[in-house]
């Protein structure tokens, strides 16, 4: 069967454009559904072929109505006349009814055993709906499935390289903190950064800046958002506790960068020019260009390396 792209120009799967499909291919004057976002319930989030926004938003709990009862089934159920049908209860008849849906189909869209979404067809008539239509539902279903599936597979294998590199990060941090040498033994008790005891090891100090901006990189392309805070926190520890505390009265006062100017200031850190810190951060080199340029101006610099020296005795880089 030919696979069919069911995401968006940003990577977010597309409801409306697989709903637009299964309404071609079943003969189907409406479609709607929607998919859940970690709860039990779920909204319908995609109108195609209504003529009110009656079911728009419409939050179905699990048991209740025809995609309630799909949720917990986890099967495809269909009725022939939605008003009268004894087989599912009846919650939401005043929001079908504002559209004048009469014979209704529901299937489940299944994640890993998970049910993540139902997809609905009806008909203003109460007739029986028919294999066609059926079909065409569980297909937009399973390109639905694909679809989230490669999603999940992406977002666990960007959750396990963040948590990779937090780990090397923070083993990175401690060797630098720990460095073995006399001179830094003697001088740990007075030391008031990170960066005091890192200088006696050039290496492992790169070491250090470049998992932070190798988790900087990361950040942006990691879906959950909540992860994605979690990696920035991380970060601005990083950058904080390897930047030169003990001489407080010599850092800028006032320099507040962008995530992203930050982002690109990281990349020139590690050496990039502007078109590769645009293919590792997903942007387009003139907008790498124009990030650049509004760091330099804040933090007073004139060049590239002197915005990058700045930024680090700000803080905002290690």
């Amino acid at each position: 069967m030919r696979e069919v792209a069911v995401a968006g120009s940003d990577g977010v799967v597309d409801v409306r454009s697989t709903l637009q499909r299964m309404r071609r291919r079943g003969g189907l004057p409406v479609a709607f559904g929607g998919l859940s976002s970690g709860s039990r319930q779920f909204r319908i989030s995609e109108l195609t072929g209504t003529t009110t926004n009656s079911l728009r938003d419409l939050a179905i709990t699990p048991g209740n109505g025809l995609g309630g009862k799909v949720l917990t089934m986890s099967r495809p159920i269909s009725v022939a006349d939605y008003p009268t049908s004894r087989a599912i209860s009846h919650e939401y008849d005043a929001a079908v009814g504002a559209e004048g849906l009469r014979s209704m189909l529901a299937v489940p869209v299944v994640v890993r055993g998970q049910v993540r979404g139902v997809l609905y067809g009806a008909l203003r008539q109460p007739l029986l709906l028919g294999d066609r239509a059926l079909s065409a539902a569980v297909e937009a279903a399973r390109e639905l499935e694909r679809a989230l599936e490669r999603e999940l597979a992406q977002e666990l294998a960007a959750r396990d390289e963040a948590r990779r590199l937090l780990a090397e990060a923070r083993q990175r941090r401690q060797r630098a903190r720990w460095a073995p040498t006399a001179e830094s033994v003697e001088s740990l008790a007075s030391v008031e950064s990170l960066e005091s005891v890192a200088g006696t090891d050039p290496a492992v100090w790169e070491e250090v800046r470049e998992a932070h901006g190798d988790l900087r990189a990361l950040a942006h392309r990691v879906p959950d958002p909540q992860l994605r805070a979690e990696i920035l926190t991380a970060c601005g520890r990083l950058a904080r506790a390897t930047s030169g505390r003990g001489r407080e009265r010599d850092r800028p006062h006032g320099v507040d960068l962008s995530p992203r100017e930050v982002d690109v200031l990281a990349c020139v850190a590690s050496g990039a020019t502007n078109s590769a810190a645009a293919e590792r951060l997903g942007l387009r080199p003139e907008t790498v260009k124009s990030y650049l340029r509004s760091s330099m101006r804040k933090l007073g610099a004139h060049t590239r390396l002197h915005a990058v020296v700045e930024a680090r005795r700000a803080g905002l880089l290690p």
